[in-house]
């Protein structure tokens, strides 16, 4: 069971919330545990409990806002930790963009943020379709971090090609109509 560490803001904590609803799933399947310093016991010394479970972390998540990026803590003691275990390959970094900021020049805009194209959560429409973009990239690097030496690959039947779409069976949320329209 791989263990997700959320570094945050306090001021984004709702949302915090909100991103863990959605990794319910993944918990119910005993794929992740999850872990963020609300779960610090009284008595116990910040400081400690915060680097213990950044240590132990398999999938660290960056919750990117501007709070985030003005807090000393998360930008300069959290985040710093997170990348260089990344960068030692003793756990993945996910940069989640949860509002607009200026994140694309932070130590961290040099990795692939979800949702896709960097998009900020509390842009889209409806925040639960942002939020799943993101719980869906988590799975996808879960999938790669438990499997390391294979890439991550979409299903395949048994003579190798892409499943077929039956009628009756989900379709992609994900999917563009072209719209034109006219003056009638």
């Amino acid at each position: 069971m791989a263990v997700v560490f959320f570094s945050y803001a306090h001021d984004d904590e709702e949302l915090r919330n909100e991103l863990e609803k959605h990794l319910s799933v993944l918990k119910h399947e005993n794929l992740i545990s999850t872990w963020h310093d609300r779960r610090i016991v009284a008595g116990s010394e910040f400081d400690d409990a915060i680097d213990e479970n950044l240590e132990r972390a398999d999938i660290v998540l960056l919750l990117v806002s501007s709070y985030f990026l003005s807090s000393d803590y998360c930008y300069n003691v959290e985040m710093k930790r997170a990348l260089e275990r990344h960068e030692a390959r003793e756990a993945i970094v996910i940069p989640v963009i949860l509002r607009p900021c200026d994140w694309h020049q932070a130590l961290f805009g040099r990795l692939r943020a979800t949702p896709p194209d960097g998009r900020p959560v509390t842009k889209f429409p409806d925040i639960h379709d942002g939020l799943l973009a993101v719980a869906k990239d988590i799975r996808i690097a879960l999938d790669k971090f438990a499997k390391p030496d294979e890439p991550a690959s979409l299903p395949k039947n048994a003579q190798g090609s892409l499943p077929k779409v039956v009628a009756g069976s989900p379709r992609s949320s994900d999917l563009r109509i072209r719209r034109e329209f006219t003056d009638r």
